[in-house]
């Protein structure tokens, strides 16, 4: 399928009618039938973004599209009516880098951005509901000795499929750019926030409140309750580069495992089920669950319900490589 000269930055697949996929060109997004492919003809295309657009996700329903572009901006896309339902704007103060629908919630969105943060948005209202912000200095979790020191950019996130929550939990699994894999539970922080929310009768500016707000929030998210946030960095034997990507792994119990990889030419398997509820881990026996050390710098991963070559790796060759992972 030749769709012209700009670079294809992101594709999804249509839940429920998998021969439908929307792939994202520059700031356009167009939708094929695969079976369809020899004709090269999109089914639907949509100009919205007016910046180049990072990456594409449908919800499970099969009723929105969302695409994240540079300008920070995120254009929810009704592909029923085949028309924009809202644009989630003032989140983000750089480039939108990774959006995911959740499952569980039929009208939130999170994203996250190479401004270090992480928004959870309300789309129905077309307004964010919480920021989190890596950015800010965090005193509990400091960085040891071994940390990377780059910005705290989110490259990935990734949430649970609905039939893994069992053990997973209502989580958010973010990579960041200091080598830090975050796994966040979101339940408890939308119920911070509306408990600050509602603890506050001014409701003054919005879009300057949050920003202030989303400070105070996290520190007290960090500091008072460990229980809504496991921080996976280089002292519980994490990256120590870049993360590049995230993944709930589909062999074994689904939704037991996070696979994440990254710039320090490592691919690394967590079992995080223990502890969501517990706090933080004390040591890297307790969470991490496999290290696989790769010759090259990983760009993305995914996995397969198979109990063998089940860890599919991309990295900056141009062979892609299968890993057994038990």
């Amino acid at each position: 399928m030749d769709l012209g000269v700009n670079p294809i930055s992101s594709l999804c697949f249509k839940p429920g009618n998998e021969d439908i996929i929307y792939v994202s060109s520059g700031s356009e997004v167009k939708c094929f039938d695969v079976h369809l492919a020899d004709a090269w003809k999109p089914l639907e295309s949509y100009n919205y973004n007016k910046e180049e657009i990072n990456q594409i996700a449908c919800n499970s329903k099969s009723s929105f599209l969302a695409s994240a572009d540079d300008d920070g901006d995120v254009k929810i896309i009704d592909i029923r009516q085949k028309c924009l339902f809202k644009t989630l704007r003032s989140g983000h103060t750089s480039i939108c880098s990774s959006v995911k629908f959740l499952p569980w919630r039929p009208w939130e969105v999170i994203t996250g951005g190479l401004d270090s943060k992480l928004v959870m948005w309300d789309f129905s209202k077309g307004r964010p509901y919480k920021i989190v912000d890596f950015g800010m200095p965090d005193m509990e979790n400091s960085s040891s000795a071994g940390q990377c020191l780059n910005p705290a950019f989110v490259h990935a996130i990734a949430v649970p499929e609905v039939d893994m929550l069992e053990k997973s939990g209502k989580i958010c699994v973010v990579a960041r750019g200091d080598g830090v894999v975050d796994v966040i539970n979101i339940e408890s922080e939308l119920a911070a926030a509306q408990s600050k929310t509602s603890s506050k009768p001014q409701r003054g500016s919005k879009s300057r409140s949050k920003s202030k707000g989303s400070v105070s929030t996290v520190a007290e998210t960090l500091n008072q309750n460990g229980r809504r946030r496991l921080h996976l960095d280089y002292s519980l034997g994490g990256h120590t580069a870049s993360v590049s990507c995230v993944a709930f792994a589909l062999f074994g119990e689904r939704g037991k495992s996070i696979i994440s990889g990254g710039n320090d030419k490592t691919v690394k398997v967590w079992d995080c089920s223990r502890y969501l509820d517990a706090g933080q881990p004390s040591s890297s026996n307790d969470v991490l669950h496999l290290n696989i050390n790769l010759s090259k710098k990983v760009n993305w991963l995914c996995t397969t319900p198979a109990d063998s070559e089940n860890l599919v790796v991309c990295d900056t060759t141009k062979v892609v490589k299968v890993h057994t992972v038990s």
